[in-house]
C-alpha cells in the first residue's frame, strides 16, 4: 500500500517521530552495552546510575520527538492544541525527573540496604529495607504530584496538611524503629565494641555476636541470646572487657575474725595466689597479686585479694580453686572465717 502525502508538514512530522524512535532504539542499545560493562566492575554505583536513567531517557526521546513534530509541523487539530501548552511540558519534565530520582534512590537502598541486612540473622532488617524502599518511592512521587498540581495552579494546601498529619502519625508510630536504625549507624561509626568482645550493657553481660541496623545480639555466659535494641545501647553505659586489652583484675574479698594476725592473713593469701599462678595458665604474675587490709568490719577484719587474669573470660574453676585453698589454709592455721553476729543485751 502506498501513502501519498499532500502536505509536506505531515511528511516532516512522520520523519521526526520515526527519527525519535530510531534514536531511542540506539539509546537502548547503548544502555544495554553500558549495563554489560558496569557488570564487570566491582562497584554498584555505575549499575545504579545506568538503571535509573536508561528507560526514562528512551521514553523522553520518543516524547520529545512527538512534541517537536506536533509543535513545529502543525499536525494537531485545533481541539488538541492544548497538549502543547507550557504547563504540560513542565509537568512532563517533573514526571521524568521523579522517575529518575525514585529509581536511583530506590536502587541505593535496595542494594546497599540488603547487603547490611544480610549480616544479621534476623529478618526484621530485611523488612526495614523493604519499608524504606516503599517510603522513598511514595515520598518522591508525592512531591512530584504536588509540583505538577502547583504547575496547573491547583491549591495543594489541603494535600500538604493531610500529608503532614499522616507523616506525623507515621513518625510517632515508627520512632523506635527509626531511633534503632540510627543507633546502629552510631555504633558502627563510634565502635564502642567489636564482634566477639565481652561487654556489659545495663544488666546484660555477654559476648557480642552481631550488630544489625535494628539491634545488637549478645550471647550470655549461660549461652542465651539477648537481643538489645540499638537505641538502648546508645543511651546506656557500656563496659567493654576486651578493651584496651583482654586481661582483667579479679577481686576476691576475704573476712577473718577479730584477733587474727593481719600479717599472717596477707602472707597466706599471697602464697595462695602465687601457687595458683604456677598451677594454672589463667593468671598473670605481672602485674603481681596484691592483698590489702581494707577495714574493720562490724564482726570481722576485711581483706581484698587482687589477681590478674590473662583474659576476661576466666573460668569459675579458678575462683573456686582460690576460695577452696583459702578455706583449707585458714582451717589449718586456725584462722576463723566469721559470720554476721548480733549481740543483744537485756536489762531487767
Amino acid at each position: 500500500m502506498v501513502f501519498e502525502f499532500t502536505d509536506m508538514d505531515y511528511v516532516y512530522a512522520v520523519i521526526t517521530i520515526i527519527s525519535g524512535i530510531l534514536l531511542a532504539l540506539v539509546a537502548r542499545t547503548i544502555v544495554r552495552w553500558l549495563e554489560s560493562k558496569a557488570g564487570e566492575t566491582e562497584t554498584k554505583w555505575d549499575d545504579i546510575v545506568i538503571a535509573a536513567i536508561g528507560t526514562p531517557v528512551q521514553v523522553a526521546i520518543v516524547v520529545v520527538s512527538v512534541y517537536i513534530a506536533c509543535k513545529y509541523f502543525g499536525i494537531l487539530p485545533a481541539n488538541l492544541q492544548w497538549i502543547l501548552e507550557p504547563q504540560n511540558v513542565t509537568a512532563f519534565y517533573i514526571f521524568i525527573g521523579a522517575w529518575v530520582l525514585s529509581s536511583f534512590l530506590h536502587d541505593i537502598v535496595s542494594i546497599y540496604g540488603h547487603e547490611l541486612a544480610e549480616k544479621s540473622e534476623s529478618d526484621v532488617d530485611d523488612r526495614l529495607v523493604e519499608l524504606l524502599e516503599l517510603v522513598i518511592r511514595y515520598v518522591i512521587w508525592f512531591i512530584a504530584l504536588m509540583l505538577i498540581l502547583s504547575v496547573y495552579k491547583v491549591d495543594i494546601t489541603p494535600f500538604l496538611a493531610g500529608a503532614g498529619i499522616a507523616g506525623l502519625a507515621v513518625a510517632l508510630a515508627a520512632q523506635d524503629l527509626i531511633s534503632n536504625f540510627f543507633g546502629g549507624a552510631l555504633i558502627t561509626v563510634d565502635k564502642p565494641f567489636r564482634i566477639g568482645d565481652r561487654i556489659k550493657v545495663d544488666n546484660y553481660y555477654g559476648d557480642v555476636l552481631s550488630v544489625g541496623p535494628r539491634s545488637t545480639r549478645l550471647k550470655t555466659l549461660d549461652y542465651q541470646i539477648v537481643t538489645i535494641p540499638n537505641n538502648k545501647i546508645t543511651t546506656n553505659i557500656i563496659v567493654n572487657y576486651a578493651e584496651p586489652d583482654q586481661k582483667l583484675r579479679m577481686t576476691i574479698p576475704v573476712s577473718v575474725a577479730y584477733g587474727t594476725d593481719p600479717k599472717e592473713v596477707k602472707e597466706i593469701l599471697l602464697d595462695i595466689a602465687q601457687n595458683t599462678i604456677k598451677a594454672t595458665d589463667y593468671l598473670l604474675d605481672n602485674p603481681p597479686p596484691k592483698v590489702f587490709f581494707i577495714e574493720f568490719g562490724a564482726s570481722s577484719l576485711n581483706f581484698i585479694l587482687y589477681v590478674w587474669a590473662r583474659k576476661y573470660n576466666l573460668p569459675d574453676e579458678v575462683r573456686d580453686s582460690i576460695n577452696s585453698q583459702i578455706a583449707e589454709r585458714f582451717a589449718a592455721a586456725g584462722i576463723e572465717i566469721p559470720f554476721p553476729q548480733m549481740e543483744i543485751r537485756m536489762k531487767k
